[in-house]
């Protein structure tokens, strides 16, 4: 029996498989879980959640399949904010050493 290999991933799967704006694409994946969540929490249709983000439930439907190239973050914010999510941006210097500067959903 042979032995297979593993490794330990980034913590970025769009870095680890090769993605060019991995880190974008990392905070618009959490991101729209965020949004999931929410209308999860709330058993919020995807037509009225539609409704309340100004797109078409097809939309919001291939959003939360993954599909969120054609959204820029800042409109995924503003998805949250029509959530009724306060939606908070905090800029601080990196203090870490071992790694580089990134971005954050939390």
């Amino acid at each position: 029996m042979r032995k297979q290999g593993c490794e330990t991933g980034s913590g970025n799967v769009f870095k680890d498989i090769g993605l060019p704006n991995a880190e974008e694409h990392l905070v618009k994946a959490q991101l729209v879980f965020k949004i999931d969540t929410i209308m999860k929490d709330r058993g919020l249709k995807q037509v009225e959640a539609a409704g309340l983000f100004g797109v078409k439930q097809p939309d919001v439907s291939k959003m939360l399949r993954g599909e969120f190239r054609q959204f820029s973050v800042e409109r995924l914010l503003r998805f949250l904010v029509a959530l009724d999510q306060d939606v908070e941006i905090v800029v601080k210097p990196h203090r870490g050493r071992n790694n580089t500067p990134a971005l954050h959903v939390s």
